[in-house]
């Protein structure tokens, strides 16, 4: 009878045991995805940091120009209007899915050309091009945008670690539990794969 006894405390013990092992692993599992989603939440406010600089930049930019009396109104407005269009569209960082990340980089991209439609007029015009003010402001513009390339590039290693985290067996079925969901990813603007063809 006592040898019956020993051997169920022992059964008793061994999955007391497994059940506390199983448990501790589900929690440092599930903590280490809030670590991760904390990650892109970071991530993704100095994406938008970066974002903002580049929009707070663009009415100096604007009025700077603008005093040149025959610049084209055209130029200006399209870039005053995709500015708007730019700041209007938001990110819930708490939910970065890739159609909300989609629609953002699709409001960015079009202030992005505008920009650059705007830079490109600009050529026409030697005086502008040689006002400080404008200089100034264009090399603030071009450290922006570099900035916003490395954002943008180390939110998208942050997102592929917790991506992968959460694809991973068995941590997937914390995951799945817990309702963490695959984040969005910057992309490259669809035609950039392709070298555009210059000619003399």
């Amino acid at each position: 009878m006592k040898k019956k006894n020993r051997t169920w405390i022992i059964v008793i013990v061994v999955i007391a045991l497994v059940v506390i092992s199983a448990v501790r692993w589900g929690i440092k599992t599930y903590n280490g995805f809030v670590s991760l989603e904390e990650g892109i939440e970071g991530q993704w406010a100095n994406v938008e940091s970066s974002y903002q600089r580049r929009a707070d930049l663009i009415p100096n930019l604007v009025s700077t120009v603008k005093g040149y009396a025959d610049f084209e109104q055209e130029t200006l407005i399209g870039v005053v209007e995709a500015r708007a269009k730019a700041t209007s569209v938001t990110v819930d960082p708490t939910n970065i899915t890739p159609e909300s990340l989609a629609a953002f980089q699709q409001a960015q991209d079009g202030l992005g050309s505008a920009l650059s439609r705007l830079l490109v007029t600009i050529e026409r015009y030697p005086d502008l091009k040689a006002n400080q003010s404008f200089l100034d402001l264009q090399v603030q513009l071009e450290g922006t945008e570099n900035r916003i390339a490395v954002e943008r590039r180390k939110f998208n290693e942050v997102t592929r670690g917790f991506n992968t985290a959460i694809r991973k067996f068995p941590a997937s079925i914390i995951a799945n539990m817990r309702d963490f969901e695959r984040k969005g990813y910057f992309e490259a603007v669809e035609g950039s794969e392709t070298a555009p063809v210059v000619e003399f």
